[in-house]
């Protein structure tokens, strides 16, 4: 028994119907947790309006989103809690940078998007902007390999549970081009990194 003293993060990843999104945050508003995320697909937005009126669980959405006019609606409307758009995705730095400002007037912090199939350089464009971000919340970080450090030197540091700038002008990273063209992406089904992810019925699960 951890009690509350640990923060709980949890991802639906648009898994389950939208009516049940709503039942479901409503379940674990008990638990207080930091961020529920990804409750519903881009087009089915229109239900975290019911999950607001309903409970008081957190809310973070966003990787999926492709235009600031998905993410507009959402911070205006405060039915987010934290943006959670992948960078390369909406744009760049610029965009993600006046999203995050307009976040900040509304009380909406950020927590970018930064799994493990995030590159070191996304990884540094996401810890730049934070350290440039007065409304920064949480950030997704993941563990790199000896190979992967070795290959983008200079890229943030996980230590004790923070991610650390090094400090350099710019991103402050570089790429040795040589030792990653010994490492070419391999293409999978669909086209996509991650394995495919299917139901009992074999249809396929998003994303």
């Amino acid at each position: 028994r951890f009690g509350y003293g640990v923060e709980i993060l949890h991802d639906v990843h648009e898994r389950i119907p939208p009516i049940l999104g709503v039942w479901f945050a409503k379940e674990v508003e008990k638990y207080q947790l930091f961020f529920l995320e990804d409750l519903f697909s881009p087009e089915d937005n229109d239900y975290f309006r019911m999950v607001r009126e309903q409970t008081s669980t957190p809310i973070a959405m966003g990787e999926l989103w492709n235009s600031p006019h998905e993410v507009i609606p959402m911070i205006k409307d405060r039915l987010i809690d934290f943006i959670r758009i992948h960078m390369s995705q909406i744009g760049g730095i610029t965009p993600a940078r006046k999203i995050a400002a307009m976040g900040e007037l509304f009380s909406v912090r950020t927590a970018w998007h930064g799994p493990g199939d995030t590159s070191p350089v996304g990884h540094a464009a996401n810890m730049m902007l934070n350290l440039n971000t007065h409304n920064f919340g949480i950030q997704e970080a993941a563990i790199a390999g000896e190979r992967t450090r070795e290959m983008f030197p200079g890229m943030p540091e996980l230590r004790d549970g923070m991610m650390w700038s090094n400090g350099k002008p710019g991103l402050g990273i570089d790429i040795d081009e040589d030792m990653a063209a010994k490492f070419p992406f391999t293409e999978r089904e669909f086209g996509g990194a991650w394995d495919t992810v299917r139901r009992a019925d074999g249809s396929m699960v998003k994303p």
